[in-house]
């Protein structure tokens, strides 16, 4: 009889026997259910009777438990082995408390408040710290060439640059003409078709074409490295490469960010030359300004200052995506939830860093009268 699950209640004691085991579970709520709880203060639970318990049996228990103190009645287990009453203790430990929960939600405004400083400011450091640590191993790169690793930084570079050829010079291509289309429509009305050229050349080499490329690398390349360190890190290949002895900022940051470098501005200057090249056919289509009086105006309007400050930020835009899509893969702790969710992140931040920057850039190249 003792084998079999069973509680009882008999005057104020409730007496539990039994295998308190998943297989009985079922069989115990039914009998809990018809039980009726006494209403006074001494209630006490009697379970020398019980021969086994598992996780299941622990919880119901636990259950009984937490029953009687709701009617502000006092309970504690009697006579259950040593090595139940540890098995409970860690039932309550994990499970969640209500009154925990409550005090979390009725919490007021300043301990909230305080809560999300402490957590961005945790997050800041974090970031601090990982800039730091690249920066020093760029540092320690630049003295000693040889700890580069070439044959990973050059397929990146093939990655990154050479494979995203075809979208890029679609994408800028098709704002080089819809930058010309609409501006043909202005131009043409005061018979100054020739400005098409200014308008094009000066917005594109300047602005628009380091800014696309550089938005679309940060979706491409940069939730790319988020989500490949983060797989490394869910599936603790990270660990390993630890356990080696081998740094990941070298192994998994740094080429990826120089690559990238490299790569971004040579995607800016072919992104140029197509972007121009897409208003040059909407300026002969629509003001019949032919491509020698585009190339000629576009000599004399363009200086090549203007390229060379879209050029120039290009650098700075592939080290903020590189970063920042780095710096997310090495914060996922979670599975792979925590991979998309910080994927997205990444695209999110980067593209927003870059537009950031470039704004920085306008207003201090504005007042330089650059």
């Amino acid at each position: 009889m003792k084998s079999q699950a069973a509680i009882s209640i008999e005057k104020h004691v409730i007496h539990c026997r039994g295998a308190w085991t998943l297989p009985n579970l079922v069989q115990l709520e039914r009998q809990i259910q018809t039980l009726r709880w006494p209403d006074v203060s001494d209630v006490q639970f009697d379970t020398v009777d019980v021969t086994a318990m598992d996780t299941g049996g622990a919880l119901l228990l636990q259950r009984c438990l937490k029953s009687i103190p709701r009617n502000g009645q006092g309970s504690a287990p009697r006579g259950l082995r040593p090595e139940f009453a540890d098995l409970l203790e860690k039932v309550q430990m994990q499970r969640p408390r209500p009154e925990q929960g409550a005090a979390a939600r009725g919490a007021n405004w300043a301990e909230r408040i305080t809560r999300v400083v402490k957590a961005r400011q945790a997050a800041a450091l974090r970031a601090l710290a990982f800039i730091g640590e690249s920066t020093i191993a760029f540092g320690q790169a630049l003295v000693h060439p040889r700890t580069i690793r070439w044959r990973a930084l050059l397929r990146f570079v093939e990655l990154d640059g050479v494979r995203a050829l075809p979208i890029t010079g679609l994408l800028t291509f098709l704002v080089g003409i819809v930058i010309a289309y609409q501006g043909a429509e202005q131009l043409r009305k005061f018979g100054t078709n020739i400005f098409i050229v200014d308008l094009v050349g000066i917005s594109l080499l300047r602005e628009i074409a380091p800014l696309i490329v550089a938005i679309l690398i940060a979706g491409r390349s940069g939730s790319a490295y988020a989500a490949e360190i983060g797989t490394m890190k869910v599936t603790e290949e990270l660990d390993a490469v630890r356990t080696l002895g081998i740094s990941p900022m070298n192994l998994l940051v740094l080429p990826r960010a120089l690559a990238l470098v490299i790569a971004l501005p040579l995607l800016t200057v072919y992104a140029d030359a197509v972007g121009v090249f897409g208003g040059m056919l909407i300026a002969l289509g629509e003001l019949n300004v032919s491509f020698v009086e585009f190339v000629s105006r576009f000599e004399e309007a363009v200086p090549v200052r203007h390229f060379l400050i879209g050029l120039g930020k290009a650098p700075f835009f592939a080290a903020l995506i590189a970063l920042v899509g780095c710096y997310q893969g090495f914060q996922i702790r979670g599975g792979v939830d925590d991979v998309g969710r910080h994927t997205t992140i990444s695209v999110v931040q980067g593209i927003f860093l870059v537009i950031v920057f470039d704004a920085i850039c306008s207003i201090l190249l504005n007042w330089w009268d650059l």
